[in-house]
């Protein structure tokens, strides 16, 4: 594992797949009476966020203080950020107080980047998200999901997702989440195909690793997971579509379409939903969607991400069935 996680594209392979099977280890935790490892304990993690955000920031505090660290939470309203602070200075304000990490979300594309680089601090950094740049950790918790579903919880260990074939569907030109998707998907061995009206295509996207189309009802049949992105309005400065209703219509998933999908295949969503535009209500209830498992999974892949970056040079997970991994033995022994 490097020192910092700022885009998927870093990810190599065996790192992708060891935080997949650290992952899996951390989602035993969550079965257990006492949810808590003492790997993180006395460390201290900064939850810095620049931008609004629910599941994110809960699913990185959870995770944090699954692993009994200590945890700062940063939000830009009511801080010295509304009164013109740059980010410089509250980096050296955190460097100052001595944190450990860095878990930063921001509207700017590149603002976690800077802060990894910059020397301003001396803590591994997390992208939890940058404007429409990379999202890292959510497409970890979604390849987790898939590989859970499709290839199996204990089938999957030590695999990627290798021949599986993922449609992502809708506002890919503002989505940082497709992009990391795509970056990881790709790693793990999936083909990806996104569908998008032109308008919602970013451009060169040719030269990303994946297909390109336009009709949604063409690419379900051979499809093993459908992944909706929400239309994401407050980035919208023009018309990218006509209406809302003739978007619905062209590229929203309704239980016909479902229908369409092969039985084994899942739907999901990074969430927030809005029902009724790109999907229906029906779709997001149905045992098919995968939205409430992303949530759970979301703390399981941070865990495993916290884990490997800040709980030493041992891997969580050993390669033999009869080896305590290192994170379990731990928490084993302080019951």
């Amino acid at each position: 594992m490097k020192r910092h996680l700022i885009s998927a594209a870093d990810l190599t392979r065996d790192d992708a797949v060891l935080i997949l099977d650290t992952a899996e280890e951390m989602a035993r935790v969550a079965d257990r009476p006492i949810k808590k490892l003492p790997t993180l304990r006395g460390r201290t993690i900064c939850n810095l966020f620049f931008e609004d955000s629910t599941r994110t920031r809960i699913s990185f505090e959870a995770a944090e203080k699954r692993l009994s660290a200590d945890v700062i939470n940063f939000a830009a309203k009511g801080s010295s950020v509304s009164k013109g602070e740059s980010l410089k200075d509250t980096a050296q304000t955190l460097e100052a107080m001595g944190v450990d990490a860095v878990v930063i979300r921001h509207s700017a594309s590149g603002a976690p980047y800077r802060l990894a680089t910059s020397g301003w601090i001396d803590a591994p950094v997390i992208n939890a998200g940058d404007g429409t740049h990379q999202h890292p950790t959510q497409a970890l918790l979604d390849a987790f999901t898939m590989r859970r579903r499709l290839v199996g919880r204990d089938a999957g260990l030590g695999k990627g997702l290798d021949g599986r074939r993922i449609t992502i569907v809708g506002d890919v030109l503002h989505s940082r989440v497709a992009r990391s998707n795509v970056d990881l998907l790709h790693t793990l061995g999936a083909e990806v195909t996104l569908v998008a009206p032109p308008t919602l295509l970013p451009v060169g996207v040719g030269t990303w690793p994946c297909e390109v189309s336009y009709s949604l009802d063409e690419v379900l049949p051979k499809s093993d997971a459908v992944m909706m992105l929400r239309v994401q309005r407050e980035r919208m400065n023009a018309a990218f579509f006509p209406t809302e209703r003739e978007y619905s219509r062209r590229y929203g998933l309704d239980a016909a379409r479902m229908a369409k999908m092969p039985e084994h295949a899942v739907v999901m969503h990074p969430g927030p939903m809005v029902r009724g535009m790109e999907i229906t209500a029906e779709v997001a209830d149905s045992d098919r969607c995968t939205v409430v498992e992303q949530v759970a999974n979301g703390v399981s892949i941070r865990m495993a991400v916290l884990y490997l970056l800040l709980g030493g040079s041992e891997p969580a997970v050993t390669t033999t069935a009869t080896t305590a991994p290192a994170a379990a033995r731990t928490a084993e022994e302080t019951k």
